[in-house]
């Protein structure tokens, strides 16, 4: 078994469907029909179909991979068709760029905006280098005002010994 993606009739993904692992190409999937129900107290009821209804086509099961690094994925439907027809007229035809970017621009820009960021190793270290040369500019003017301090307490000692 394999996962393949699983597009909307307009080549959007809607999520991954375990297939076959023989399974290749674009394959439709269909719709369930609505059922109709009897009812007695209805004026009119549901016609009653002479003849069974074609289903309607929902989406496809696509079995090539999605390109990473897209937001949405999209895959290029008529690409697609326009590739096995050209198949059909020539076998060496060349493999289109069949999944594109769902999202439009500002999409992208207003989902990147909204996503934090997290910083990189190097942010994370230089932001420890800052911490610590903080610290350490700290405890350097603690430590002098406690030699200030000692040197005082030395001299009035000295002060007081002398008396």
């Amino acid at each position: 078994m394999k996962a393949v993606p699983k597009v909307n009739i307009d080549g959007l993904y809607l999520e991954d469907e375990l297939v076959d692992d023989a399974f290749t190409g674009v394959v439709p999937f269909y719709a369930e029909p609505e059922p109709s129900f009897f009812n007695p107290e209805a004026i009119e009821q549901p016609a009653v179909p002479e003849e069974k209804a074609v289903p309607k086509i929902a989406g496809y099961l696509v079995g090539l991979p999605t390109t990473a690094g897209l937001f949405r994925p999209r895959f290029d439907l008529a690409a697609w068709e326009a590739y096995q027809t050209a198949l059909e007229i020539d076998s060496q035809a060349g493999f289109p760029e069949l999944w594109v970017e769902g999202l439009g621009q500002d999409e992208i820009d207003k989902l990147i905006e909204r996503t934090p960021q997290e910083p990189s190793e190097l942010d994370l270290l230089q932001q420890r280098l800052v911490e610590a040369e903080a610290k350490y500019s700290q405890l350097a003017a603690e430590s002098t005002l406690n030699q200030v301090a000692l040197m005082e307490l030395h001299q009035m000692l000295l002060k007081v010994q002398a008396k």
